[in-house]
């Protein structure tokens, strides 16, 4: 698991720790991004092993949101063809992009999820090819989350400063009221971790940890209200 070090000043301005303290489980998704065999076996090339060790964060948060109503997504990096329409990235190292492609096509081992994860025939799984998985034509998220009424995000998955916060980005550019969890995303080293969080909290949304997500869902919208009065 990432050591957790967000600067103090990240907060600074805000009248509370958080701007998303109240979570309503029916309009909130909590999206998967990219827990596939390709980055999470020892045996394949884009290995990130911390990226196992986030799976019983990832599957607790997946449970929480279930029993609250919300909805569950498990995204899938998949390969497109179409080289053309992303050449800037299959051109930066031909041979490798080339393997990686191979181990991403729909069917393959490396595109499957973590058999560790635990995914539900109600939840969705929806493929993206690129890395957020709001750009315009990567995936149909957008599309499916807000017909489902959808306003808030809660992403996780690997890459943290890759695919997790392009996504995070996107999804608040999109309106959505985004959170990045801080134990329930991974990538190659602590500093590109917190960084990534960091900038999140910052510029794009909230970060919180899987208890604080946990508990939020399991006491719903009146949390603040509650505990105020308390």
């Amino acid at each position: 698991m990432h050591k957790i070090t967000i600067p103090a000043q990240n907060r600074q301005g805000r009248e509370n720790a958080h701007i998303y303290d109240r979570l309503s489980g029916p309009t909130t998704a909590l999206v998967v991004i990219d827990m596939q065999n390709v980055f999470m076996l020892p045996t394949m090339p884009l290995e990130v092993p911390l990226a196992r060790a986030i799976i019983p964060n990832v599957n607790r948060l997946a449970g929480a949101l279930r029993e609250a109503g919300g909805t569950v997504a498990w995204v899938q990096m998949t390969a497109d063809d179409r080289f053309d329409a992303w050449s800037s990235w299959h051109e930066r190292a031909p041979e490798s992009r080339a393997e990686i492609t191979e181990l991403l096509r729909r069917g393959a081992e490396g595109h499957a999820l973590h058999a560790d994860l635990e995914a539900r025939p109600g939840d969705l799984k929806v493929e993206k090819t690129r890395y957020s998985a709001f750009i315009q034509d990567s995936s149909d998220l957008d599309r499916i989350l807000r017909g489902r009424g959808v306003d808030t995000l809660i992403v996780t998955g690997t890459l943290t400063n890759v695919c997790c916060e392009s996504t995070a980005r996107d999804a608040m550019m999109l309106n959505y009221k985004t959170i990045l969890v801080s134990d329930a995303n991974a990538t190659l080293s602590d500093e590109a971790h917190n960084a990534a969080l960091a900038n999140v909290l910052n510029y794009f949304g909230d970060v919180f940890s899987t208890d604080e997500l946990v508990a939020r869902l399991a006491a719903g919208p009146g949390l603040v209200k509650r505990a105020a009065a308390g």
